[in-house]
């Protein structure tokens, strides 16, 4: 980047955030984004690349860090990023999906403005529109703790970003032609760790030394378990909060979901397979990678460890246990259970339903009988311009009336600094995975069969962990509290990817008449202007 280009950057980041705090540090990145040759599953298919790189870059900060990046599209079509666990405290501009950011069109760059603002943890971003997202364009986010915010745990030998998921042979035009064309998908081709496919990613260790892993399920379609050979695996956090300090043989990723895991090389000194295979499926896809002890004796041996493959009760459990460190510091230094989640009345429920079926010949997925279309225009930069038109808050019910698929551009309104109770309500028989932008949400309970609100006797109202990804197992429930402390408009999503882009998703509009920089950033001077808000102006610097 030229010198006065970067100064001019500077300048204007810092201008934008000295409402956020100027002691905050800086970050600075790049990023040329590419079409490029890649060969994960041993066959030439297009990637999206970022600076040369499949998987992308990672993402290393500091909570409360500004980071500034300037991505330039160098393909053919218009491109987003998004920030998949990045909370965009008061700014849902910068959220990168097309409900609030209009899209960087070919040839053209932008710069996103993010604070990691009160966050630690471990996330990914990933392209946005269309189907780019099963081309890559995807790669790891770690939040650390300040220095002097206690660690429940020391410091590992070595920080590994694990990224994990679904892969297909076909270019991600092909899959999305036959999405547009009213067809499901088929079954994906393997499971890629980090890019590539069975047997080529490798991890260095020495003998005796503690490791952390951050793995991130970044496929489109299944979820994933995960497990090394003869090495147990100790959860520490789950998007951005520190868990109790549970020991698994192996542990289950679902779409959309990240972790970091702590492991000793502890075993005589050998390669050992590291294995991602997907759940709920026959058949069964598997691959591998290598772990390498540096003194190691020999190659990998035997056949890699089998895990659990279509077993609900088995994944269910673990997700039960999976709870909040209540006396750990998060990305403050009190303790997490400081808030009392279970001790606040929620003031709403929403039940939410998701389904599949045919609209005018064509395949549809929705929730609440709606199934998403795009407006021509942002959600967030109708409403921030008063655009009539675009949507219509409330254009989805709080509950789900079983009748048939319509289309609609579904908004969901709710006040600002509401707690909700939300429901997610599975009634067909494939695992479901659902993503919240902007927040993170207590996951109080889930089980199977039909929620009623006797299921409340049973939520975990202690020590329930706070995430922004859950599962909902097939014919089954999951409930989630959120207290709506960010204002914006906030994608509310399926992480199958397929049917969130043919209709399972909706906007939640957290909304509040005051124009207080205290609750939400004005609109960035650098908003790029589409649709209907073309041609307007943002703001004086």
């Amino acid at each position: 980047m030229p010198l006065h280009s970067a100064v001019a950057l500077f300048y204007a980041a810092a201008s934008l955030f000295a409402i956020v705090g100027a002691e905050d540090p800086y970050r600075f990145y790049s990023w040329n984004v590419t079409y490029g040759d890649i060969y994960p599953l041993g066959v030439r298919q297009t990637g999206l690349l970022i600076n040369g790189q499949f998987p992308g870059p990672d993402i290393h900060s500091v909570t409360n860090d500004n980071l500034i990046i300037n991505v330039y599209n160098n393909l053919n079509e218009s491109f987003l990023l998004s920030w998949n666990g990045v909370q965009q405290r008061r700014n849902s501009y910068e959220d990168g999906v097309y409900g609030t950011t209009c899209p960087i069109p070919p040839g053209k760059n932008f710069t996103y403005m993010l604070q990691v603002k009160d966050q630690i943890g471990s996330f990914y971003y990933y392209p946005s529109l269309g189907f780019h997202k099963a081309a890559g364009g995807f790669g790891g986010i770690r939040i650390l703790s300040r220095p002097r915010i206690p660690v429940p745990f020391p410091d590992p030998a070595g920080d590994y970003t694990v990224l994990i998921g679904d892969w297909y042979k076909s270019n991600h035009t092909v899959l999305q032609a036959h999405l547009d064309g009213g067809k499901k998908l088929p079954f994906p081709d393997g499971v890629l760790i980090n890019g590539r496919g069975p047997g080529g990613a490798s991890f260095n260790v020495e003998q005796g030394k503690t490791y952390r892993l951050r793995i991130s399920n970044v496929g489109l379609q299944n979820s994933l378990n995960f497990r090394i050979q003869n090495h147990r695996l100790t959860l520490v956090e789950v998007e951005g909060t520190h868990t109790l300090q549970t020991t698994y043989s192996s542990i289950d990723l679902h779409l959309g979901q990240s972790c970091s895991v702590l492991f000793t090389a502890d075993q005589p000194a050998q390669d050992y397979y590291i294995v991602a295979s997907t759940r709920f499926t026959n058949p069964v896809l598997t691959t591998t990678a290598t772990l390498r002890y540096s003194n190691s004796a020999g190659p990998v041996s035997g056949p890699p460890p089998g895990g659990p493959t279509i077993q609900i009760d088995w994944s269910l459990n673990q997700a039960r246990s999976i709870r909040t460190n209540l006396t750990a510091s998060g990305p403050r230094p009190n303790p997490q259970g400081s808030y009392h989640y279970g001790l606040i009345n929620t003031t709403r429920t929403i039940r939410l339903a998701n389904s599949a079926g045919q609209v005018n010949g064509k395949q549809r997925y929705a929730v609440n009988s709606v199934s998403f279309v795009l407006p021509d225009t942002p959600l967030k930069l109708a409403d921030y311009f008063k655009i009539g038109g675009v949507f219509r808050p409330g254009s989805i019910s709080d509950n789900p009336y079983g009748g048939g698929i319509y289309l609609d551009t579904s908004v969901l309104n709710a006040d600002y600094r509401a707690f909700v109770e939300i429901v997610f309500e599975n009634t067909e028989n494939i695992i479901q995975s659902w993503h919240l932008n902007g927040y993170s949400f207590f996951v109080v309970g889930m089980d199977g069969g039909q929620w009623t609100a006797a299921s409340r006797n049973g939520y975990n109202l202690r020590d329930a962990v706070a995430r922004c990804t859950t599962q909902v197992y097939p014919k089954s429930w999951t409930a989630i509290y959120v207290a709506l402390d960010n204002v914006g408009i906030w994608n509310l999503r399926s992480e199958y990817w397929a049917r969130q882009y043919l209709g399972q998703q909706l906007y939640l509009r957290v909304y509040t008449d005051s124009t207080s920089l205290r609750d939400e950033y004005p609109i960035p001077k650098n908003a790029l202007l589409c649709g209907r808000a073309a041609g307007r102006s943002t703001r004086p610097l």
